[in-house]
């Protein structure tokens, strides 16, 4: 097998121009192909950003309620209480919630609009990159990308929850494609939502070495009228309702994108095992046997798209890197998954692809070839 890996690299390198164009062929459409799959995943993380860094373990909801996009979730006030009383509970944040529209200058946006107590431990932004983290009465902070759309910076006033609020900081990693989220005080948002004694969620994080599930499975059992769920299981609902309801154009994108990628990577590797016919029939009058051009063509194939593939990474890697710099609300996330079917897929077409013409590679005649250049 090693003299077929000499051999093979050997009529790789003979033509560069062969190799640039059959390797950034297949680099080309594998970048099609990673690049969609990175948008498609880097979108669903998105959608559970803020269930997955606001520090709870446990999340406490109105029964029924599974999920934060599009739901309203109401609990009395005394579930906080009940709550705090069960085993392995060791520290909870009563917050307000509601979709609503936040506006600045002419820029409006939707936002999960979250309700903080103050000195909450749980359910504020994560990422400050200007100002303060925490909001008293009338402040805001709302997501730096908006701000910028808006032309607004700290100081200045943004409409939310149909009231006005300063803008004291300015988070980042708080803005999707879908919405963004923003964060007021807690009674500022219970004042202008009618002063009802209420409270959304209740997040909740377990002590040392507690299970969030049996937890969880606690809180169910001794507080009536709530839905419990890990964050594993909040953000897994979240994540499954959006992409069913918004997803569905980045999902044939993406597999439109797949299916023109694996056809990209057969054409290229069928037409480059083609154009190296000379050199096989060179192979066979010097006495190389057709499992051994069998093998080399394979093999080859398999170089080029190896080639093409970590090219593809590499182009996939920096646009995930550049794109979040250019403003857009989008992430890119590469997961294994997504290189696994990429990288699989595309070897077993280059494979096939390769074999194709290996008819055609067993039939070639070594006079003709140095005759003519190996034409059928």
């Amino acid at each position: 097998m090693s003299a077929t890996l000499v051999l093979a690299r050997r009529s790789l390198a003979g033509n560069r121009v062969r190799l640039l164009v059959s390797v950034g062929g297949v680099a080309l459409a594998l970048s099609l192909t990673l690049a969609l799959d990175a948008i498609y995943a880097g979108v669903a993380n998105q959608l559970t950003t803020y269930i997955d860094r606001a520090g709870a373990d446990v999340w406490v909801a109105q029964a029924g309620v599974r999920n934060l996009h599009m739901v309203a979730s109401s609990l009395p006030d005394s579930v906080t209480d009940k709550v705090r009383a069960v085993p392995g509970v060791a520290t909870l944040t009563p917050i307000l919630e509601a979709t609503d529209t936040i506006a600045a200058a002419d820029e409006r946006a939707v936002a999960y609009v979250v309700g903080l107590p103050a000195k909450a431990p749980m359910g504020g932004p994560w990422d400050i990159v200007e100002g303060s983290d925490r909001v008293g009465p009338g402040e805001a902070i709302v997501d730096r990308d908006f701000a910028r759309k808006a032309g607004v910076t700290l100081g200045d006033r943004v409409t939310v929850l149909g009231g006005e609020a300063t803008i004291v900081g300015l988070s980042e990693g708080t803005a999707s494609l879908v919405n963004s989220v923003a964060f007021v005080s807690f009674d500022d948002f219970r004042t202008l939502r009618g002063d009802a004694p209420l409270v959304s969620f209740v997040l909740v994080k377990v002590t040392p070495g507690a299970s969030a599930d049996a937890v969880a499975a606690s809180i169910g059992r001794d507080v009536p009228g709530v839905t419990v769920q890990t964050r594993t299981e909040f953000s897994s609902q979240e994540r499954r309702l959006v992409m069913d309801m918004s997803a569905d154009v980045i999902s044939i994108m993406d597999a439109v994108g797949f299916v023109v990628a694996l056809a990209v990577v057969a054409l290229t590797v069928y037409v480059a095992t083609l154009a190296r016919r000379r050199e096989y029939g060179v192979l066979k009058a010097l006495g190389t046997r057709n499992r051994v051009l069998y093998r080399v063509v394979l093999v080859q194939a398999v170089l080029s798209m190896a080639i093409g593939f970590l090219v593809a990474l590499g182009f996939t890697e920096v646009l995930s890197l550049a794109v979040p710099r250019t403003g857009l609300a989008l992430e890119l996330s590469i997961s294994v998954a997504s290189l696994v079917k990429v990288g699989l897929f595309a070897a077993i077409i280059a494979g096939l692809a390769a074999i194709l013409p290996i008819r055609q590679i067993a039939g070639v005649d070594p006079a003709v070839v140095f005759r003519r250049g190996a034409t059928p």
